[in-house]
């Protein structure tokens, strides 16, 4: 088999005889790059996008699984639902090989069990709507493949994010997303332009999924948790905005419904009478 793209030997040599100034602008340079290779997979993003949207109106959920950096991103996007969107965790879940110990720490082998992605899925006790998307720069990590491949298996709608073409990971996946970056900065250090392109598809994956559940009015997140001061603050201005009242009434109306969708309804109501 041919050398991985995301094995292959970085453009540029002798890193460590570089100035700070020669190494931000070639990583910039590098990472300008991602973009494009983003780009060119937008019709694969668009079609599982479209593929899950009727699956999680009907009730199913998206689980992401992936080791190391690919794991770790998987959780964080999931992870910021809930507050963005005002959405039940449960709705996007991020599963990483070695578990929540794995996102501050190296767990030794873990993704290299191909049996025990599956059952850290079946944990969740999976349904016939739910969809898991593997992630994996390589394309081969044997607990994302193991993990698409015995969800296929059982019913479930698979996809997946890889650097590379034509991988094991794409050949088990109903929807296969590959973002072709080329060779990192750092050889083989897939923490870097791998893992932004992964960044900016689970980004539009999971955004364009809220807005289509109605989880936006407009362009604001209507329906984000008060958790903070400055959310309150969003919040009042938007009420503001759209329902034309002061300061006070927007707080006092805000208060009283809990999320700014909420009192919009309130407040709409109210303006009718």
């Amino acid at each position: 088999m041919d050398q991985k793209i995301t094995e292959q030997e970085s453009r540029f040599g002798h890193l460590e005889q570089m100035s700070v100034a020669e190494l931000l602008a070639h990583i910039n340079e590098e990472d300008a790059l991602v973009a494009a290779a983003v780009h060119r997979a937008l019709p694969q993003i668009e079609a599982l996008v479209e593929a899950i949207e009727p699956r999680m109106k009907r009730g199913g959920r998206l689980f992401y699984v992936g080791a190391g950096t690919s794991g770790r991103l998987g959780v964080l996007d999931a992870s910021e639902l809930p507050p963005t969107f005002g959405v039940p965790d449960s709705w996007v879940v991020g599963i990483i090989a070695g578990g929540d110990r794995a996102l501050r720490h190296a767990v030794e082998k873990a993704e290299d069990d191909a049996s025990q992605g599956w059952l850290d899925v079946m944990a969740f006790h999976p349904e016939a709507d739910d969809t898991v998307l593997g992630i994996a720069a390589s394309g081969t990590t044997p607990y994302v493949v193991g993990a698409v491949s015995q969800a296929r298996r059982n019913g479930l709608l698979t996809g997946c994010v890889t650097s590379n073409p034509d991988t094991p990971l794409a050949a088990v996946s109903d929807y296969p997303i590959e973002t072709i970056v080329g060779p990192e900065f750092v050889t083989g250090s897939s923490r870097m332009k791998s893992g932004t392109a992964q960044k900016m598809v689970l980004n539009m994956i999971s955004t364009s999924l809220m807005i289509r559940m109605g989880r936006v009015r407009d362009n604001r997140m209507v329906n984000m948790q008060l958790t903070n001061t400055k959310l309150v603050e969003r919040g009042i201005r938007m009420l503001q905005d759209y329902l034309g009242l002061d300061y006070d009434e927007a707080r006092q109306l805000l208060l009283k419904a809990g999320s700014v969708n909420k009192a919009l309804e309130l407040g709409i109501k109210s303006q009718r009478i």
